[in-house]
């Protein structure tokens, strides 16, 4: 079963209807005589009948595919229910059988015919019933109860849960660019540390670029602080200050009370920043560019190691996360390297390990990432992205609803004194990337370039 926690209930309904379609359209290829039975009993909603200026219409749509699946000759002219009508059909004509099948193209469906009126509490119900049709209680495992979970079966329910790991999901607010407000608490996101691969695959990499990771570290050795400040009474510290140690005897001797801050110690001058590389795992990584013989991911590992060996010998504080999305009830946010690790085997193992799936939902893993960065004692706190696409999910039909909201975001983290810069490796960034970080951007156009630029990029924004 699917995980109902995952999917709104518009996502189900959808997901329910391509489902049964599934089944209907797999008995007649089995039973042909049932077709025509099948297709009798469905009830053809008139394609002009719920008017979505005075009523939900979602019904009367997804009635409408439902309907199409079954009958190819169903003379419908909605070019969406054309689409995907026969998007369902090429689908299993080919094979793809699979519920996880239908259910993508269900959601993507519910994405791109959704409307406001969806969510009118004047439902169109005529003609929308299949009364043959099951309620579909088997495909759905809910993990959290509420009030949308059966009591049916409860203990076999409980005993099939699965095992969830990682944190309580966070809630994060998006902002709305029709109306000028955020929706409260309308991103979920769950973080997790990282699956850890093999810490000998980054080591390869790093011998791979042996010769460049020789020369970054001859640029990195510029940007090391190269004054001390002496820190002075302190009660601990890395030597004995004896001025003060013999001022403060002199008064205990006198009859005064000790003071114990006689010590001192060193620290490196003109530097002090935190360092937070938050990293796109959509499942566009997986492409390989023009000209390249590696994919988008495997160009990214090799980068963010060899900026993770150049900023180890910095000193500076430095994390990695990466993020994806799944629709808002599922932001991924997934820790590579915590601002208290060193850049050892473990992290190195979680960056070998890294994958790419799902879509971009970016303004939440900002707020996050913010959350973490905030909490640093830092003068200059900077949040490096590196992202090959806009902000996009699968639930969200309006281009510009995300695009926005990460605008926003970035405003939200200039405001709490975080320097936000994108690098983007989309050629077609220049589009909508200077909309969303205004000044604060660099495209890479040539992304096999991509594991040298990086730690140049790093260098040019903390010197």
């Amino acid at each position: 079963p699917m995980v109902a926690d995952n999917y709104s209930p518009f996502q189900r309904m959808s997901t329910e209807t391509f489902e049964d379609a599934r089944i209907d359209y797999l008995l007649s290829q089995r039973y042909p005589g049932l077709k025509k039975i099948l297709i009798a009993l469905h009830p053809k909603p008139d394609e002009y009948a719920c008017n979505p200026d005075d009523e939900s219409c979602i019904r009367h749509r997804l009635a409408m595919v439902s309907y199409a699946m079954l009958d190819p000759d169903h003379d419908y002219e909605n070019p969406f229910v054309i689409e995907f009508a026969n998007k369902f059909r090429e689908a299993l004509s080919q094979g793809d059988s699979s519920s996880k099948a239908m259910a993508s193209l269900a959601l993507s469906f519910t994405a791109r015919t959704r409307l406001q009126s969806d969510q009118s509490p004047k439902v169109h119900f005529k003609d929308t019933e299949v009364c043959y049709r099951d309620d579909n209680r088997h495909l759905w495992v809910f993990i959290e109860e509420g009030d949308e979970e059966e009591s049916f079966e409860k203990h076999e329910q409980k005993a099939e849960e699965p095992d969830v790991q990682g944190l309580p999901p966070r809630h994060y607010p998006e902002w709305d660019y029709h109306s000028k407000t955020y929706r409260p608490d309308w991103v979920s996101l769950y973080e997790s540390l990282h699956p850890s691969g093999n810490a000998a695959t980054i080591d390869g990499l790093l011998t791979k670029h042996s010769a460049l990771a020789k020369r970054l570290k001859a640029i990195m050795e510029l940007l090391k602080p190269q004054q001390h400040v002496r820190v002075r009474y302190q009660e601990e510290g890395s030597e004995l200050d004896l001025d003060v140690a013999i001022r403060s005897l002199i008064d205990f001797k006198g009859g005064a009370q000790l003071d114990p801050r006689i010590n001192m110690s060193h620290e490196r001058d003109g530097r002090d920043i935190a360092v937070m590389l938050l990293l796109d795992l959509s499942a566009s990584l997986n492409d390989i560019p023009a000209g390249c013989e590696q994919s988008i991911l495997q160009l990214s590992q090799e980068a963010v190691s060899l900026l993770g060996l150049t900023i180890q010998g910095l000193g500076d504080d430095f994390a990695i996360a990466g993020f994806s999305s799944n629709t808002r009830h599922e932001v991924r946010y997934q820790h590579i390297k915590g601002f208290s690790e060193g850049w050892n085997d473990e992290v190195k193992a979680r960056l070998a390990a890294m994958e790419a799936g799902y879509s971009t939902r970016m303004g939440g893993a900002l707020r996050h990432a913010a959350h973490y960065l905030e909490a640093r004692n830092a003068d200059k706190k900077l949040l490096l992205v590196l992202t090959d696409g806009e902000p996009s999910d699968i639930d969200v039909d309006d281009e510009q609803l995300l695009i926005q909201d990460t605008r926003k975001a970035v405003t939200e983290l200039d405001q709490a004194n975080i320097y936000t810069y994108c690098i983007s490796l989309d050629q077609r960034a220049d589009e909508y990337v200077k909309d969303i970080f205004g000044k604060q951007y660099t495209v890479i156009d040539r992304v096999e370039k991509l594991p040298e630029k990086l730690p140049l990029l790093f260098a040019a924004l903390t010197s």
